[in-house]
């Protein structure tokens, strides 16, 4: 009893870990964010805690955001990655245990006039290595941080999914101002045309007036048409990321509607900030796995000692089996080692640090494109509304324009040639201001996705 009692002691002892000391590697961020004439003022202030809700404050957004986080299959894809590799520690964290088996049974020996019966019950311990040198739990900790790794993949599958979310249904609000200026183009254009058409047959206006009237009508006619196709992959784009059938009127009717409901990020971004982003979080998971990977590799050139034992009772009667006499014990043990193996031992042990040095230059490589990201977002942030107010301006001043060009005409003082050159200038600088709009809209999205601190994605 006394060598089983050492045995469990020796079984509950820590083993030696052969793991590098993790320090978290230089990450390459640049100390505060651009500066000059594209970029607005920043200060150096923690990122306040934000969801998504905070941003995209429209109901009706956050209602297809809601269904996509229960539906999507990129979701339900990332869920399932994260059920097996938390299975996978388990899995491997159970080598670091005794592998323990129950067994009993009962033999007979004898002939007609002499029976001899056996019974047996026992418990045995097989096949478990002592982990003096720490394989094992550098094995167990190559999983973990594994584990974890996904868990940021599949936040930032989740983060990716809010962002596309969002820039899908302010395409679509875009879409549905695009077609609502061009039905009112072909609306205008064909009161011209019948305004042209008469002026014809009354000896006013020659030919090529109503020819280019219906030039602009018809134009205004394949703009629409091809913005109901927009529209319609709009939503086919949205079911697929929502995982389900859209409600339409979960569906915005122009961008003017949505653009005021699309919120900035608070002021105050540190770049460190960026240490938060998932796929940064990710890497530095999978640089900590390569670190334990040394430490396994680096184990795996000592010897392994395995330990089997079988403790049990053994009698020739049922009721003996709880005498004093009926306990056994049988402990044993082996301890092997590869004399030669070609030095591919240590050149596994070479192998894992080269795969820490990549991880260490994949890390830094995902901090540098997250800088990059948020730099261009941020340069975008900074001249994006000097753009809506000149853009702003031209549509008022086409559509001024228009008007006397139109009224001008129709008195006779002006072609109408300067009249169908206005209408062109007024249609295309309402295309351009909703473009302008949404790309602003869309350059908010981008700031929420690039800086990845969606605190109600975790």
């Amino acid at each position: 009893m006394r060598k089983v009692a050492g045995l469990m002691a020796l079984l509950a002892t820590g083993c030696a870990s052969m793991e590098p000391v993790y320090v978290r590697p230089d990450s390459a961020i640049p100390v505060s964010w651009p500066q000059g004439d594209a970029y607005l003022r920043q200060t150096e202030a923690e990122l306040p805690a934000v969801t998504y809700r905070d941003i995209f404050t429209d109901p009706r957004l956050q209602t297809l955001i809601g269904q996509a986080l229960v539906n999507n299959r990129d979701l339900l894809i990332a869920a399932a990655n994260i059920a097996a590799a938390r299975e996978q520690v388990r899995i491997q964290r159970a080598q670091q245990l005794p592998q323990v088996d129950a067994s009993a049974g009962a033999s007979g020996t004898g002939d007609s006039n002499d029976v001899s019966t056996r019974f047996d019950v026992g418990v045995g311990v097989s096949g478990f290595e002592l982990d003096l040198f720490g394989r094992l739990r550098s094995l167990t900790d190559v999983q973990r941080n594994r584990y974890f790794a996904t868990e940021s993949a599949a936040r930032a599958t989740r983060l990716s999914l809010v962002s596309d979310i969002a820039s899908a249904w302010l395409t679509y609000s875009a879409d549905a101002s695009l077609l609502k200026i061009a039905e009112d183009t072909v609306a205008s254009a064909e009161k011209s045309v019948r305004l042209t058409r008469a002026r014809l047959e009354g000896g006013i206006a020659p030919r090529t007036d109503l020819r280019q009237a219906q030039q602009i009508l018809e134009a205004a006619k394949a703009d629409a048409a091809d913005q109901r196709t927009a529209l319609a992959q709009d939503v086919n784009l949205l079911r697929l990321l929502v995982g389900a059938e859209i409600d339409p009127s979960l569906l915005p009717a122009s961008i003017d509607q949505v653009a005021p409901t699309v919120k900035d990020l608070p002021a105050g971004l540190d770049s460190t900030i960026l240490l938060r982003r998932p796929d940064v979080v990710e890497a530095e998971y999978q640089l900590r796995a390569a670190n334990a990977q040394i430490g396994a590799a680096r184990a795996a050139l000592f010897p392994r000692i395995t330990l089997t034992g079988l403790l049990g009772l053994a009698s020739t009667s049922i009721a003996g089996l709880f005498s004093g006499g009926a306990f056994q014990w049988s402990p044993a043990g082996n301890a092997t080692y590869s004399i030669f193996q070609g030095g591919a031992g240590r050149a596994n042990v070479r192998l894992t640090e080269a795969q820490k040095a990549a991880a260490v230059a994949t890390y830094q490589q995902a901090i540098q494109r997250a800088f990059r990201e948020v730099s261009d977002a941020l340069a975008r942030r900074g001249t994006i509304d000097e753009q809506l107010r000149a853009r702003q301006a031209q549509r008022e001043a086409a559509a001024d324009t228009y008007l006397l060009t139109e009224a001008r005409y129709r008195n006779g003082i002006d072609s109408f040639l300067n009249s169908l050159d206005a209408q062109r200038s007024f249609y295309s600088a309402q295309r351009t201001l909703v473009l302008s709009r949404l790309e602003a809209t869309s350059n908010l999205v981008e700031l929420y996705r690039s800086l990845g601190g969606d605190s109600s994605l975790g």
